[in-house]
């Protein structure tokens, strides 16, 4: 190959000799010709290279089965690799053709070999870039950090591709370089630093399997509420749920407190746990006058029937003067209120039945009495969730009035005008 490009641009100069032309003249004229002729073969042997690549990819690609090698064809490996064989042309040419000119030699011999290696990078990253591309599309791979380990690796190899340039610009050895690397190991530690840490809490969220792509995460600090769309060395992106987009540091994923609802999404339920407050002077015992209008509510008519029958034993077995009605047992209408909410809990379509399902009281306060629905619905998308737990709380809001309760609120501006 050498051989053949030394006779392609060595034979003009003995031929302008022999013309009779001078040797400065005859070398000029031939360096000029060869450079112009060195330009017209390597454009040559890329526009023949490309087209070559190019067909044999692509019939490859429409061949197969996979879609690695139509990934390939879309992140123009074949376009690079075609770049890449006449500047090895031109890196082999240019010491022949400059072979007089040892100045310019050296200074076109560096130029086109920083290029070679910068062309090596972008063609290894096109294909860890088609690497990437179809192992998002694998379900076992699709929710991995791959941007992460493509990025490490790509990180590592641009070192090593700025070690052969700066070795190839001062002629260091390149032993020598990588001894003065480690040398300033500490320095390169710190300026990595955020990188380093990236790498290491993507290893740590790749092997406990804490984040994946699509996962509903929840972190405060950053005020990110929403799903992962993307996982790399040094940061994760989260779309809120108001379509803002939220970058947190990978390292914060190891370090700091998150919330993730996978888990949720997993199980057969979403959680419904809200409460509503009583109005602590509208809770009072219930009279006999009274349940025959309750018991006209089917979900607990049977409940009173039952209730009631208990609590008159219990009372007359024990003589309890009912003239006060403080005095033995008794049913209240916050405790029917609950059993009520109970039942039509249990009658629910929209709730499972096989999960925790109560109504419990909390710890009553100053606003009143804490009444909690603790539920699990069997629809975990948003929309649904968010109109089933609102179709529950209008019902219990609205049926607080038949038990004669009523719900705490705050005076409003209309009050203290009155």
């Amino acid at each position: 190959m050498y051989k053949i490009i030394e006779q392609i641009f060595t034979f003009l100069y003995p031929i302008f000799r022999k013309w009779g032309l001078g040797y400065n003249f005859a070398s000029y004229l031939s360096l000029f010709i060869n450079i112009a002729l060195l330009c017209f073969l390597a454009y040559a042997i890329y526009v023949v290279f490309r087209l070559l690549l190019v067909t044999i990819i692509v019939f490859v690609a429409q061949k197969t089965k996979t879609n690695f090698d139509d990934l390939l064809v879309s992140n123009k490996t074949a376009k690079y690799i075609a770049h890449l064989i006449p500047l090895l042309f031109i890196y082999k040419s240019v010491p022949i053709i400059l072979d007089k000119y040892e100045y310019w030699e050296d200074i076109f011999g560096k130029l086109v070999g920083i290029y070679i290696v910068f062309l090596i990078l972008w063609i290894i990253r096109t294909v860890f870039n088609a690497l990437r591309d179809y192992l998002k599309v694998k379900p076992r791979y699709s929710d991995k950090p791959i941007d992460s380990f493509i990025q490490v690796i790509m990180i590592v190899l641009w070192l090593v591709g700025i070690i052969l340039i700066i070795s190839k610009i001062f002629d260091i050895d390149r032993k020598e370089l990588l001894t003065t690397f480690g040398a300033v190991s500490a320095l390169i530690i710190l300026i990595f630093r955020d990188i380093i840490l990236g790498f290491v809490a993507s290893v740590q969220v790749s092997i406990n399997d804490m984040v994946r792509i699509g996962d509903w995460i929840t972190m405060e600090k950053f005020g990110a509420d929403g799903d992962v769309i993307e996982i790399n060395l040094t940061t994760v992106k989260v779309r809120n749920f108001d379509n803002t987009t939220t970058t947190i540091p990978t390292y914060s994923l190891s370090s700091d407190s998150f919330r993730n609802w996978r888990g949720m999404f997993k199980s057969e339920g979403r959680r419904i746990k809200r409460h509503i407050l009583i109005k602590t002077s509208s809770i009072r015992f219930l009279n006999d006058a009274e349940f025959d209008d309750l018991k006209k509510i089917q979900l607990i008519s049977g409940y009173i029937d039952t209730r009631k029958r208990e609590i008159d034993k219990f009372n007359s077995v024990n003589s309890i003067d009912k003239s006060i009605a403080i005095n033995g047992r008794n049913i209240t209408n916050l405790g029917l209120f609950r059993k009520y909410i109970i039942e039509y809990l249990h009658h629910h379509p929209a709730l499972n039945k096989d999960m925790l399902m109560l109504c419990r009281q909390l710890q009553s306060d100053s606003n009143g009495v804490p009444l909690e629905i603790y539920a699990f619905t069997t629809d975990k998308k948003w929309e649904n969730y968010e109109y089933i737990m609102a179709d529950i709380f209008d019902h219990v809001i609205a049926s607080v009035g038949y038990f004669d309760l009523e719900i705490f609120e705050l005076p409003s501006e209309k009050v203290f005008l009155n």
